[in-house]
């Protein structure tokens, strides 16, 4: 599984994941081989996720794409249809900060935390997007930010806040003191995406491709076992945000991602059209985008409470 999913450029997560649930799913069913096993057998282990453990139905639906692509791709014999108890999906709103709550979040971080949450909801990002920018992907001249390989693959080119230039400046400093560093202790450069590690491995240690936010220390690669320097974790940023969410006395359960659902539903309050919003999250589907304009509703007092009437 592992090899196949290197092969098709799987996320090391991603990679985590699968073998995790064919690990569950083998011991499910008393350590039989999945080659004896079949469509049949992968229903019941979806059922019991349903029924029995209350699995809501994103995990659920990774417990089927992981044993789908072991199936399909790894023993090279597809599933086929199948009728497993289905969890029931739960339609969630999602948690969206008023503009004066995220200067109110934003205010008590420093640092480089309080530069990454401001991309965050600066520009609409995922938190791992965020982390994993490069230095070729903040162009200062132009005023952009690239993200490159988001979710689904996709490229999207987003503009640069202007009050984060200076702190993408002091950044880019502190980046460039870590770089020159590593470049004189002989170091491995920075891990490359996909196949460019074999094509071009010197790209690894040139400026470019080094991380816009670089751990401060030096970590072993999962896969090649490669000692080599990493951008920040996400946890960080994670536990910074919880502090400041409480040191602000927001009652809400505030992440990285409400920052992106903010920005969303700020550009809807101020008349941006759906579908540039769409483009600017890297939505596949419209639909996705527009709970936002539910969230916009409730905001704005577009419908009037009868008690206000009285």
């Amino acid at each position: 599984m592992k090899e196949k999913m290197r092969l098709m450029h799987y996320s090391v997560k991603t990679e985590a994941a699968y073998v995790a649930w064919y690990v569950r799913f083998v011991k499910f069913h008393g350590l039989r081989h999945p080659e004896e096993m079949g469509a049949a057998e992968v229903e019941a282990f979806l059922t019991d996720l349903a029924v029995n453990r209350r699995a809501g139905p994103s995990t659920q639906n990774q417990a089927l794409n992981a044993l789908a692509f072991l199936y399909g791709k790894v023993l090279e014999r597809p599933l086929g249809e199948f009728s497993a108890m289905r969890a029931k999906r739960r339609p969630k709103l999602p948690v969206v900060l008023t503009p004066e709550e995220v200067c109110a979040v934003l205010s008590r971080l420093g640092g480089a935390h309080a530069t990454q949450a401001g991309l965050l909801y600066g520009c609409g990002l995922r938190l791992m997007e965020c982390l994993s920018l490069r230095v070729k992907d903040v162009d200062l001249g132009a005023g952009t930010v690239t993200v490159r390989s988001g979710k689904g693959g996709k490229d999207r080119i987003l503009t640069l806040p202007q009050t984060l230039r200076v702190p993408i400046e002091r950044q880019l400093e502190h980046a460039r003191e870590l770089y020159e560093r590593d470049l004189s202790e002989g170091r491995a450069g920075v891990a490359l995406p996909w196949a460019l590690e074999a094509k071009a491995p010197a790209w690894g240690k040139s400026w470019e491709w080094f991380w816009l936010f670089p751990g401060e220390a030096h970590s072993v690669e999962p896969r090649s076992g490669v000692v080599r320097r990493h951008h920040v974790h996400e946890v960080g940023l994670s536990r910074a945000i919880a502090r400041a969410t409480e040191a602000a006395a927001i009652g809400k359960k505030v992440t990285a991602h409400t920052f992106r659902h903010s920005f969303a539903t700020h550009l809807l309050m101020r008349g941006v059209n759906i579908r540039s919003i769409q483009e600017l999250l890297g939505h596949a589907n419209v639909q996705t985008t527009e709970v936002y304009t539910h969230v916009v509703q409730a905001m704005q007092g577009v419908i009037r409470s009868p008690l206000d009437d009285l």
